[in-house]
């Protein structure tokens, strides 16, 4: 069952890697590159300062609580622990792979940029109010799947270690928006 599984996820990459055009290659290098989010990120957090005003000293902090225990989890403890080489590491698959944007560190398993964007994404689908804010929300989520396909796109990942990556970080989006909740609610009664 796991080889069948480790098969099926090794042809996924292959068939999602070899999908590829220049034009597609910038997209995704653009896409994967660190330096490119901090504009929107700053952008972001005056937004949520702006709209919550006297509630942004808790959102923003549970915010960047879900994303950063999204990196640390997945990069300091399931990277290290489990010790699953990145596809471009893996010496009878390498070879296969179209990377243009080189390799990366060796281990992959759990997918960081999956784990961050996606945890982003469903804490402002469950912090921000119901029916409103569509664009950013939709926006989130629309960036948090392009940046997950890159890193599959780009062979740094395979497909398994960006959907455990995405779930990891859903899970402690869901987490801080339900202490969020319960904040409101505590403050409310009160």
């Amino acid at each position: 069952m796991v080889e069948a599984l480790q098969a099926l996820d090794q042809r996924l990459l292959l068939a999602l890697n070899h999908a590829h055009t220049p034009a597609l290659d910038d997209v995704m290098l653009f896409a994967s590159n660190r330096t490119v989010w901090f504009p929107a990120y700053v952008l972001l957090t005056a937004w949520l300062i702006w709209h919550f005003r006297r509630r942004a000293g808790l959102v923003l902090p549970l915010l960047i609580a879900a994303v950063g225990l999204a990196d640390s989890i997945t990069s300091r403890l399931f990277k290290p622990l489990v010790g699953r080489l990145r596809p471009c590491h893996d010496a009878a698959l390498a070879p296969l792979l179209h990377l243009p944007d080189g390799c990366g560190g060796q281990f992959g398993f759990l997918s960081s940029h999956a784990a961050n964007s996606v945890a982003l994404a469903v804490f402002l689908l469950l912090a921000l109010p119901a029916g409103r804010f569509r664009g950013l929300k939709t926006g989130a989520f629309l960036w948090a799947i392009l940046l997950s396909y890159s890193r599959i796109y780009l062979g740094a990942h395979y497909p398994s270690d960006v959907l455990g990556g995405a779930l990891v970080g859903a899970g402690l989006a869901w987490a801080a928006a339900v202490g969020l909740r319960r904040w409101a609610r505590t403050r409310i009664n009160r």
